[in-house]
């Protein structure tokens, strides 16, 4: 078993959250099915059902929409599963989730300066 401080989150509640996960998919031996490809696919499923949930909605609606404590449960419930399945698959491939973050926060911050940019939506290049 990976060291939970090493790998998936880092430190603090992440790396116990991704700790949990593991715990509970390795108490069922479901590792064996836990390949990057089928968590990636896992993942790209609940990321569809989590955008079932504003297919329709018109963007300005939405906030409102989910204000509703169902609708927010709904989706609280959703982002959830991303989360789980993101962290199964970072743990599966080392990626420290933390790290990785900070890194990716660190290099937008310095690809796109906030007098450069504010209120401007970013373009790929």
């Amino acid at each position: 078993m990976t060291d939970a401080s090493t790998t998936g989150g880092g430190t603090g509640d992440l790396a116990r959250l991704t700790a949990l996960i593991r715990e509970f998919s390795d108490e069922r031996d479901w590792g064996q099915f836990h390949d990057p490809k089928s968590l990636v696919l896992a993942l790209v499923g609940e990321v569809g059902e989590l955008a079932e949930l504003v297919q329709w909605l018109p963007a300005g609606d939405a906030v409102a929409h989910f204000a509703d404590p169902d609708r927010r449960r709904r989706a609280g419930e959703e982002i959830a599963d991303v989360l789980v399945y993101l962290l199964r698959l970072a743990d599966v491939l080392g990626v420290d989730v933390l790290a990785a973050t900070l890194d990716k926060q660190a290099e937008a911050r310095r690809r796109f300066p906030t007098d450069d940019v504010r209120g401007v939506a970013p373009r790929r290049e």
